[in-house]
């Protein structure tokens, strides 16, 4: 009897834990970027996917970016961005571009062919600044986090979860010792495989709720020492070129910091938050 309140009460001290599904972008995984057209009229009431991509398809870019707007206005989706940014990149707006394959990418870290677009784009940019070195465990963890969304994280944390209680039923309830220390390492296991899952989902959906990323809009900008014209000079940007924002207290001008560390001030109006 004991052993079965412990079990009981074990699983419901799990389930009552934070970073479950329910605390996750509402944004479903995503593994390609063509969909059927039932799916793409549900997304809108007066365009549709297929309308934009059919744009797209007839060269007609100006056309297709009007229209993948509109959809998103209904709702962010992972391939509308992606599209757009195709889009964007066929007219040589490269910084829109940029922009829309970021925004993709957030809701999709690990979509190949929007990473793969997205350099095709960073390429093609005229700054390029060395970042500061990193220690490796943190770029490799870093890439473990991107390589599933929040809501692919907190599914699997799910599935971890119920595979901990049934270990745990195998281990509490099972008739040898080979399946008690089954369910006893399998239980361990789960348990910490639960954790890392609800972790990760949880600092994918904190890097996309946190709005400190942008891409600069203008052709060009030069960044300052003060939030205002009068201020010295520090170096100059152009368009394209990813920026963390530092301060965002004010309403015309925003501090950045750069990947090699230094800061500046630039106007509000250069910049678009990704």
């Amino acid at each position: 009897m004991k052993r079965i309140i412990s079990f009981f009460a074990l699983g419901w001290m799990l389930m009552t834990s934070p970073g479950q599904a329910n605390d996750t972008l509402g944004i479903d995984s995503l593994t390609r970027t063509d969909f059927s057209i039932a799916q793409q009229e549900d997304m809108a009431g007066s365009v549709t996917k297929a309308q934009a991509d059919s744009a797209y398809m007839k060269e007609d870019y100006a056309a297709a970016i009007q229209i993948y707007e509109k959809l998103l206005e209904q709702g962010e989706a992972p391939e509308v961005y992606y599209n757009l940014g195709n889009s964007y990149y066929k007219t040589s707006d490269i910084a829109r571009a940029i922009l829309n394959y970021e925004r993709a990418l957030a809701l999709q870290p690990g979509n190949a062919d929007i990473r793969a677009n997205l350099d095709i784009a960073r390429a093609k940019t005229i700054d390029k600044v060395t970042p500061i070195p990193e220690v490796f465990f943190v770029t490799w963890i870093r890439s473990l986090i991107n390589c599933l969304n929040s809501d692919a994280w907190a599914k699997l944390g799910i599935a971890c979860f119920l595979l901990l209680l049934a270990s745990m039923g195998l281990f509490f309830f099972g008739k040898s010792v080979i399946l008690k220390k089954i369910g006893f390492i399998g239980a361990l296991s789960m348990l910490f495989l639960c954790v890392v899952s609800n972790v990760f989902a949880g600092q994918q959906k904190k890097e996309r709720l946190s709005q400190d990323k942008a891409i600069v809009l203008v052709p060009s900008i030069t960044v300052r020492s003060t939030p205002s014209e009068t201020g010295t000079s520090l170096f100059v940007l152009h368009e394209g070129h990813k920026v963390e924002i530092k301060d965002n207290s004010m309403h015309e001008w925003k501090e950045i910091k750069l990947e090699d560390g230094k800061v500046g001030w630039v106007p509000t109006d250069a910049i678009e938050i990704i």
